[in-house]
């Protein structure tokens, strides 16, 4: 079910804040890997496999980003969608943006950065959602009130999963999800030129974490 309105107030100003927040997030933490390293060094089996984590959880935040976007299609402002991912959590592109930035920090061979990327993700995307909430609840009143007392605003609850039989996709929107999804990967060669740097002695370690 979607119930369409007219928007009266433009969220683009909160997306740039969001994405402006998200790059200092990401420089801070960078910074902490340059001068960390996994336990074991950047050889180690712990470091190995906390990458392998991680490059998985990148691929399944893009996988699911994109899954998102076929069912939002753009009409965020507009509707309010209450069909697949949307009926098990309302803000499901979210949900799968944490599991895109653990995979980011995870890159680095430490759980803890992960984690903290994660919690820098949570911390910047509240905010965003809480502003949002505001709009929707302003534009769509006992529509959207009713909604957010059914659906978790993050935890997925599968028990809720409503589908719909058709889809109207926009495939301009979904490709661009996806073209910002592998931007994640960046995070690869990222991390692996902090590595190089690392086993050449051409970064200082301060810190071991795990």
């Amino acid at each position: 079910m979607t119930i369409t309105h007219r928007p009266a107030l433009d969220l683009g100003a909160v997306q740039k804040i969001r994405k402006i927040a998200v790059l200092v997030a990401i420089l801070a933490l960078v910074g902490l890997a340059l001068v960390s390293q996994s336990v074991g060094g950047v050889d180690g089996e712990w470091h190995e496999r906390v990458e392998a984590v991680g490059f998985v959880a990148m691929i399944l935040s893009i996988v699911g980003r994109a899954w998102c976007s076929l069912y939002i299609g753009g009409r965020k402002k507009a509707e309010i969608v209450d069909r697949g991912p949307y009926s098990i959590t309302r803000n499901p592109l979210y949900v799968f943006s944490y599991i895109g930035a653990f995979g980011i920090g995870a890159q680095s061979g430490s759980v803890t950065i992960g984690l903290g990327f994660v919690l820098a993700a949570m911390a910047v995307f509240y905010l965003t959602v809480k502003r949002e909430e505001a709009f929707l609840k302003r534009e769509f009143g006992a529509v959207y009130t009713a909604y957010k007392a059914r659906t978790p605003r993050f935890w997925p609850r599968f028990s809720l999963w409503r589908d719909e039989e058709e889809l109207t996709i926009r495939p301009s929107l979904f490709v661009t999800t996806i073209r910002d999804g592998l931007v994640f990967l960046l995070a690869i060669p990222i991390f692996e030129l902090i590595d190089a740097g690392q086993a050449a002695h051409w970064l200082r370690i301060l810190v071991h974490l795990p």
